[in-house]
């Protein structure tokens, strides 16, 4: 299968610990280990390579040992996903998507400024000696736990608005580049990244489709093992 055009892809944290790879019943453990065959298989058979920046690596390194999973795991992801940094001195980015990534977080600065706001002026209605009479404590008691739910709101919201489907990271932007520099497929599970791969002019995989993938390339060329009976 050598002969086969080189197909290559960037991978994200997101893909390894992706409920959506395992089947039932599986451990992430197992799930792992079984994704890493079929990148190994394929990087053998058909051609195709998998590659890291290395912040994301570190990043998956750390978020899988406080998983506790098999130290194997980890001899295996370095044998078969290339670490290789980006090149974000020569890939050139058009200027328009950073204007439309300034403009984005211009908005989402707004969105988080109203949420603020909005907590505030709730804060600002509450009548300590009203809620003392409804819990039947003590009335700064009572204020405090009715401020506190109100900024844990608060919290969840502000972080959705400035987070949620957005570039967040250095992680994040080292995986477009990469892919762009290497004119990589990118597989994550994260929306933002789906979101600014498409600005991107990048394809890209969703995580838990990836080892469905994998085994079609495999069966479809013929790969001992996968080939239908």
């Amino acid at each position: 299968m050598s002969d086969l055009p080189r197909q290559q892809f960037v991978l994200d944290t997101s893909l390894f610990i992706t409920e959506e790879i395992r089947r039932e019943e599986e451990s992430m453990t197992d799930a792992i280990f079984r994704l890493l065959d079929l990148i190994a298989t394929a990087r053998l058979e058909l051609n195709i390579s998998c590659h890291v920046p290395p912040s994301i690596h570190d990043e998956l390194a750390t978020m899988l040992r406080d998983r506790d999973v098999d130290e194997e795991v980890f001899s295996r992801l370095d044998t078969w996903v290339v670490r290789k940094s980006p090149d974000r001195y020569g890939v050139s980015i058009p200027a328009n998507i950073v204007y439309d990534f300034i403009d984005e977080m211009s908005d989402r600065v707004d969105r988080g400024l109203r949420v603020s706001e909005e907590a505030l002026r709730e804060v600002e209605q509450l009548n300590p000696d009203e809620l003392a009479r409804e819990s039947g404590g003590d009335s700064a008691e009572a204020y405090m736990t009715e401020a506190d739910r109100i900024l844990s709101g608060m919290r969840d919201k502000y972080r959705r608005a400035l987070r949620q489907g957005v570039l967040d990271s250095r992680e994040d932007f080292d995986l477009l580049v990469l892919a762009r520099e290497l004119d990589a497929g990118v597989v994550t599970e994260d929306r933002g990244i789906i979101s600014w791969a498409d600005e991107f002019g990048l394809r890209y995989v969703r995580g838990g489709q990836f080892p469905v993938l994998l085994e079609e390339y495999l069966r479809a060329t013929g790969v001992e093992g996968y080939a239908p009976e």
